[in-house]
């Protein structure tokens, strides 16, 4: 499945919840992160997440399409990175 991540955490938080996001997804902007995921993998991340965030004023987002070519993306200015597959 293809995940999109987005997040606002408090500012003490952001880092962590990078660091943890980014072992599972490509960064492609500020707060945002996407990529192919199992669903065992998007388990693991969830509960990553809700171990890092204060459930009570943190935010994170999942968007889950099927598969990559489901989602239509451009990008108006520079791109930042560009998610890709690891073989």
């Amino acid at each position: 499945m293809y995940v999109i991540v987005a997040y606002d955490v408090g500012v003490e938080r952001v880092a962590r919840v990078l660091k943890i996001c980014r072992k599972y997804l490509t960064w492609v902007q500020n707060s945002l992160l996407e990529g192919e995921l199992t669903p065992a993998q998007l388990r693991r991340l969830q509960q990553e997440l809700e171990r890092a965030i204060d459930l009570e004023s943190d935010t994170v987002q999942f968007y889950i399409l099927p598969q990559a070519s489901v989602a239509k993306r451009f990008t108006l200015g520079i791109v930042k990175n560009e998610p890709s597959q690891l073989i």
